[in-house]
C-alpha cells in the first residue's frame, strides 16, 4: 500500500484531479536545446490523445522558418547545462561538433531532427501558430514559414486559443 493513497497515476497526481485535455506550449529559443523540449511535450500530448497548440516566437520562430529550420544548432556559449567553460564554447566549431554529438544521441533514440519532427507533431493534429508580434518585430511575412504553420496569431489571439487548458513555457 502507498504511503500516499490519494496519488494515483502521475506524481503528485490526485483522483480530483481532472485529466488535461488542451496545452499550449510556447517555444522562445532558437537553440536545438531550446526548441526540441517543446517538440517532445507536443508529440506527448497528441500521443496521449491530448489538444496541443504550439506558439513559436522570437527566435524560437527559427524552428518553423523555412531559411533556418534545418541548420539549428546546441548554444554552447554560458550554456551551464554543457558543463563548458564559457570560452571553451566559443571556440570556433565547438557548437557544430556538440550538435552533431547531440544528433547522433536523438537519432538512437529515435528523435527525428526538427523540420521532420514538426511536420510529424502538425500531421498528428497539433496545431502550429508564429507570434504576431514576433514576425513583425523580425522583418517577415508568412512565406518566411514552413506550410504545416496554421497562422501569424496575436498573443491576445493565443490566449483565447489557450483557454481551458494549461500552458507550458518551454
Amino acid at each position: 500500500m502507498s504511503a500516499f493513497p490519494e496519488q494515483a497515476g502521475a506524481p503528485g497526481a490526485t483522483l480530483a484531479d481532472p485529466a488535461i485535455t488542451k496545452v499550449s506550449i510556447i517555444i522562445s529559443k532558437g537553440s536545438l536545446e531550446g526548441i526540441y523540449p517543446g517538440l517532445i511535450l507536443a508529440n506527448g500530448a497528441r500521443m496521449e490523445g491530448i489538444e496541443a497548440n504550439v506558439f513559436f516566437t522570437f527566435f524560437g520562430m527559427d524552428a518553423i522558418n523555412r531559411a533556418r529550420h534545418e541548420s539549428i544548432k546546441v548554444a554552447t556559449v554560458g550554456n551551464p547545462g554543457l558543463h563548458l567553460a564559457t570560452w571553451l564554447g566559443g571556440v570556433p566549431g565547438m557548437s557544430a561538433l556538440v550538435t552533431q554529438q547531440m544528433m547522433k544521441s536523438m537519432e538512437k533514440l529515435d528523435i527525428p531532427p526538427i523540420p521532420e519532427f514538426i511536420e510529424l507533431i502538425a500531421d498528428s493534429g497539433a496545431k502550429l501558430f508564429a507570434c504576431k508580434a514576433s514576425v513583425d518585430m523580425f522583418g517577415l511575412t508568412r512565406e518566411d514559414f514552413i506550410d504545416p504553420l496554421e497562422g501569424i496569431i496575436t498573443v491576445g489571439e493565443f490566449y483565447q486559443m489557450a483557454g481551458g487548458g494549461q500552458i507550458i513555457f518551454t
